[in-house]
């Protein structure tokens, strides 16, 4: 089987997956980094048909703050590129939502459910590469500045899960690979549409510092683990396919030398070596309880996205 008929396999077995609202955000900018621009239309169409308070895509977990507003940038890129009215208000309302309406501490960091006030690792990928890509610099660094303050383990290098901001306490500091993982590809995704300052090299640098403290976690067979430095919790490929995405990215942006290429070549190859008969890719943390070996749309889209990052480098 070719590459391109692989891809095909694996876009397949994502569009028949049931998605909640972040699973439907990554796979439209899975679409849309891919250039399918036919299916990324569709896709924002289809989120901003299922908008709740200014929420795209809610469909079962009616609690997500920041989840939504992973849809946030396909819909913006749609409503310009077609005009279509229906995309344009969802494109509006969900700007109001992050920008004044969404439930946030009293330095203006938002909540990842309404439910509480928790910031969690998620969120840096949901809401921070958004704000940056509809124009919102500043309050783009100001919400992954603010996650990182919570949920940085400077001890470790690694990011821990959750934090309640009410409490003042984690609620979960393990540092959980996925967590990490999500805070990689808002990087990657950040480096591509902030303006150079400050600020962004700052945001390059922990994104390199992570990378090697995340990569330095896997074990003597270049196995990850669910929780990353607990070689007891299951081995997980999630996080190797989101750093290697990390890194192609980084390198075809120039904020990552050259020679990270190589280190991410073993992770996508173990990556593509777990895509099964059906185009599913297994053996990463699976949905929908995530806290066990299996498959799941988020990672489906992860590994398209990796794909065509790498195939840039052709």
């Amino acid at each position: 089987m070719t590459e391109n008929m692989a891809m095909s396999r694996a876009a397949k077995a994502l569009l028949a997956m049931q998605r909640y609202s972040w699973e439907q955000g990554i796979t439209m900018q899975a679409f849309y980094e891919m250039g399918d621009t036919e299916t990324a239309v569709l896709l924002a169409l289809e989120a901003a048909h299922r908008a709740m308070d200014g929420r795209p895509a809610t469909i079962g977990v009616v609690d997500a703050i920041t989840d939504p507003a992973s849809c946030g940038e396909v819909i913006a890129w749609a409503a310009r590129e077609t005009g279509d009215k229906r995309l344009q208000v969802a494109a509006e309302n969900l700007k109001q939502w992050v920008l004044h309406r969404a439930p946030r501490s009293a330095s203006g960091i938002l909540y990842h459910l309404d439910t509480g006030t928790e910031f969690w690792a998620d969120s840096f990928y949901m809401l921070p590469p958004y704000l940056s890509a509809i124009g919102e610099h500043e309050m783009a660094i100001h919400q992954f500045e603010g996650y990182w303050k919570c949920l940085y383990d400077s001890k470790s290098g690694l990011l821990s899960h959750r934090w309640d901001d009410g409490a003042q306490r984690f609620t979960t500091s393990a540092h959980w690979g996925i967590g990490n993982g999500w805070c990689l590809m808002a990087i990657a995704r950040l480096m591509g549409t902030q303006p150079e300052s400050p600020e962004r090299e700052e945001i390059g640098k922990k994104g390199e510092a992570l990378l090697e403290a995340v990569l330095s976690t896997a074990d003597t067979e270049g196995n990850f683990h669910y929780i990353l430095d607990d070689p007891t919790t299951f081995p997980e490929l999630g996080i190797a396919q989101m750093a290697a995405y990390t890194i192609y990215r980084g390198v075809h942006d120039h904020w990552l030398a050259p020679a990270w290429f190589g280190r991410a070549e073993p992770l996508r190859m173990k990556a593509e070596a777990a895509e099964d008969e059906y185009g599913i890719i297994q053996g990463v943390c699976g949905a929908p309880t995530f806290d066990c070996s299996g498959s799941a749309p988020e990672q489906q889209a992860v590994f398209l996205m990796m794909e065509n990052a790498w195939r840039k480098f052709e």
